[in-house]
């Protein structure tokens, strides 16, 4: 979803001192027409709730521009940079949002300015196959939104994307981990398969980077290895079908065994683990 949460007073309707009837840039974005600020202020809200994105931009730039010395001035210089985020201009709405980062550091709106710079870059997050480059900015920005403001919404929706975004970080480090595998480059690719063991814990690829590993042990000879690896991939993930493939890797084809006694293989391979992870 595009449309992010807003500030209450951000999406308040001013109250119209007269002079209600003057035109609208609408219909030509070229013709200046003087108006006040609560005229100016409302019809950009009006369109960007229209979902006129392109012209909710001008009016709000115009309420800045005709009264750059009032309240609504300021928060229209917010709202323009979120209209930018709107229409798919990411580095201009984190361009508009730090410009206001640094002439209002202390508003109450903002910490949504460092929220929408932060979903800026998230928007931008590429396939796993390309340059992560602004993952890593995204996961900056969102953990700046939780550092500065750690009890506001912003905050909680941030916490959610982190998540994601550290799942998506893992996942480009599983690929380039899977590329040394197929090349049999097997020192970098245990690199980065510990990296995500050990940095992305909580992230859904860790079953397979204990699988890959345990497997490029095999290659290696380094039987005690690949068991002490599986030994793990089974503690922490005794049910998948990683642990399974896993255990059949390391017992010449067997399936673990599912039993109500004992503590099993994994569990007497466990116990052989030490300071291994």
């Amino acid at each position: 979803m595009r449309r992010l949460f807003l500030p209450v007073l951000l999406v308040l309707p001013l109250a119209l001192a007269g002079c209600s009837s003057l035109g609208s840039k609408d219909e030509d974005p070229n013709i200046y027409v003087e108006a006040p600020v609560e005229k100016l202020y409302n019809d950009a809200m009006d369109a960007m709730l229209a979902e006129k994105y392109e012209a909710a931009g001008r009016q709000f730039d115009e309420v800045e521009r005709q009264h750059p010395y009032s309240v609504w001035a300021t928060k229209a210089q917010l709202m323009s940079g979120y209209t930018m985020y709107l229409r798919d201009r990411f580095d201009d709405a984190i361009i508009a949002m730090e410009r206001f980062i640094q002439l209002h550091p202390s508003s109450r709106d903002t910490p949504y300015a460092y929220y929408v710079k932060a979903i800026s870059y998230y928007a931008q997050i590429a396939d796993v196959t390309r340059d992560q480059s602004l993952t890593e900015k995204a996961m900056e920005s969102l953990n700046e939104v939780v550092r500065r403001y750690p009890d506001t919404g912003y905050a909680r929706d941030a916490r959610v994307k982190i998540d994601l975004t550290r799942d998506h970080m893992a996942g480009k480090e599983m690929e380039i981990g899977r590329f040394y595998l197929r090349t049999e480059q097997y020192t970098a690719a245990i690199n980065r398969f510990r990296r995500v063991v050990d940095q992305y814990q909580t992230t859904t690829h860790v079953p397979e980077a204990l699988l890959r590993l345990t497997e490029i042990y095999l290659a290696l000879g380094l039987k005690d290895e690949a068991q002490a690896t599986a030994a793990v991939l089974g503690h922490n993930y005794p049910g998948s079908d990683w642990y399974a493939e896993s255990y059949g890797m390391v017992t010449g084809g067997k399936r673990p065994m599912q039993s109500g006694g004992g503590r099993g293989w994994f569990g007497r391979q466990l116990d052989t683990v030490t300071n291994f992870f």
